[in-house]
Formats: C-alpha cells, sequence, structure tokens
C-alpha cells in the first residue's frame, strides 16, 4: 500500500470514514507514519478526491473534538487499574 500515494490517500480515508477511526490507528493499520496519514489527507487528497476528502475530514474535526475526552478516560484508567 505505500506504492501509490492516490491508492493509499484513498485507502485512508475510506479506512477512517467507515471505520471513525483516529489517525494514530489509521496509520498503525497501513503501516506509515501519523504525518504520512495527514499529508496524504490534508495535501493530497483533495487535489484529486474533495468528496471523499470532505468526508474524512469530518470525522477527524470529530475526533480531534473528544480528544481530551478519550485522554481522561486513559489518565483514569491508568490510576484506577480498571
Amino acid at each position: 500500500m505505500k506504492g501509490n500515494m492516490e491508492e493509499r490517500a484513498v485507502g485512508l480515508a475510506q479506512y477512517i470514514i467507515e471505520n471513525r477511526a483516529t489517525v494514530r490507528a489509521a496509520a498503525s493499520k497501513f503501516g506509515v507514519s501519523k504525518s504520512t496519514v495527514h499529508k496524504d489527507l490534508s495535501e493530497r487528497l483533495p487535489g484529486f478526491n474533495r468528496p471523499l476528502y470532505l468526508q474524512a475530514k469530518a470525522v477527524l474535526e470529530e475526533n480531534k473534538a473528544q480528544r481530551h475526552i478519550r485522554g481522561g478516560i486513559a489518565t483514569r484508567r491508568k490510576y484506577k487499574g480498571t
């Protein structure tokens, strides 16, 4: 999947949309860095598939709005042991 950048960008966007996944989850699934995911989705994808970009961007914005909540839950688990 590392070969063609356009195919990778489309695959990443589809994965994020279908699974409501975070950038970190998509990066680990595809074996690329978080920076690569961001670059593919924010710079490459809008150039050739704008509707898919807008859908993926909506999911990423939702994740960004919720990340402080997920961080609090992770900290709670760490100290409570559950």
